[in-house]
């Protein structure tokens, strides 16, 4: 199982949502297993998105598809996000 772990600040977490739920079939497609979708406790536009892939290869395929860039726009994306990947250990 392997993890791609996503943060980033966007314009206006109102607007940014609806184009990250519409972008779930794309995700699934992808290989993606699961989301979790967070808020930063003092910055209400500063997200994180831990996504679940079966395999590293699907997660690095993921981040650098060019629609993903192209909705991250879409969705008022500011600034280049940080995104890590992550094994399972247990």
């Amino acid at each position: 199982m392997a993890h791609m772990i996503v943060k980033h600040s966007v314009e206006d977490f109102g607007t940014w949502k609806p184009v990250f739920d519409g972008d779930a079939g794309r995700r699934s497609d992808a290989g993606c297993r699961s989301t979790d979708v967070y808020r930063d406790a003092t910055d209400p536009n500063a997200v994180t998105v831990v996504l679940e892939f079966g395999s590293q290869d699907q997660a690095h395929a993921f981040a650098n598809d060019p629609a993903l860039a192209e909705t991250m726009k879409k969705a008022g994306v500011k600034g280049r996000p940080d995104i890590s990947f992550l094994n399972a250990v247990e």
